[in-house]
């Protein structure tokens, strides 16, 4: 099994099971919620369950990124994971609007939400699976270069303070002050937004070919080694774990063929030894302006 088939295994196995604890995180919320007739503790149900539909997005983008390149993509299908990551983003944008329109629904309006022993607890329980989940999400992504998991990660971390501000609302319901729910759910929908404009500025990077490393730090490199002269048009793109480096190296222009053939090897290897998720380097050799070394 290759690497690559590897890592998108263990991506896959980590959102499976997060698939399910969402889900059940999820709907543990939505049906006491609708009960009690909480609607802030609604909305964080509804965000919970949109945890587990990013969840099923992010396995349709890993299963797409994991093929290997082929003749009509050359450069692989990795960039189908970000893609993934956008497409979580846009559902966060949507349940968000949603809560707002439900929030703006209840003013005004002659609701009586009920809040028991039980409400405090479902929600103080998601809470700490919530913070188990994104700290246990944050480090695998950041161990596989996940981009899917890392853009998940800060949607349950959302999902974790949301949690969090439910639980004041629920207090504040208890004290006599049932308008507070439609402000919380308002509150819990900002936060969804943020996580979304998140994903999608950083998916967006991505997509667009931003650079993705210090040039400068690829030029000191590759001028230390023997029989460079100079560097240029240094060039870098694609994910975290994915990167492609481009760039123009100068070497004397009497220097052979053979020799400057092993030139480029050279700093292809001492590029991804010092850089991290290199997956390839395209060097171009090219005679310097000067015979001087």
């Amino acid at each position: 099994m290759s690497d690559i088939e590897l890592r998108f295994r263990k991506i896959r196995k980590i959102l499976i099971l997060l698939l399910f604890l969402n889900l059940g995180v999820a709907f543990a919320k939505i049906a006491y919620g609708v009960q009690t007739d909480v609607l802030s503790m609604q909305a964080d149900g509804y965000h919970s369950l949109f945890d587990g539909v990013s969840n099923i997005i992010a396995l349709i983008g890993i299963y797409i990124a994991a093929k290997p390149p082929d003749r009509e993509h050359p450069y692989g299908h990795r960039k189908f994971e970000t893609i993934a990551s956008i497409m979580i983003a846009l559902l966060l944008a949507i349940v968000a609007f949603e809560i707002v329109h439900s929030a703006f629904g209840r003013f005004g309006s002659d609701a009586n939400p009920q809040v028991t022993v039980v409400s405090f607890a479902i929600m103080l329980g998601t809470i700490i699976i919530n913070y188990g989940v994104t700290t246990y999400e944050r480090i695998k992504g950041e161990e596989l270069d996940s981009e899917v998991l890392l853009a998940d990660s800060a949607h349950t971390k959302s999902d974790m303070y949301t949690s969090i501000s439910v639980v004041i609302g629920l207090v504040a319901i208890h004290l006599g002050y049932p308008a507070i729910d439609p402000l919380i759910s308002i509150m819990i929908a900002l936060v969804i937004l943020h996580a979304g404009a998140e994903i999608i500025f950083r998916s967006l990077s991505i997509l667009c070919d931003e650079s993705q490393i210090d040039t400068e730090k690829i030029a000191s490199i590759v001028r230390n080694i023997e029989g460079v002269i100079e560097c240029h048009n240094i060039r870098t793109r694609g994910p975290p774990g994915s990167l492609y480096v481009d760039l123009h190296v100068e070497v004397d222009p009497d220097m052979s063929t053979y020799k400057s053939h092993t030139v480029s090897h050279i700093v292809q290897y001492r590029i991804k030894e010092n850089i991290e998720g290199i997956e390839d380097v395209m060097v171009h050799i090219e005679p310097a302006h000067t015979r001087s070394i």
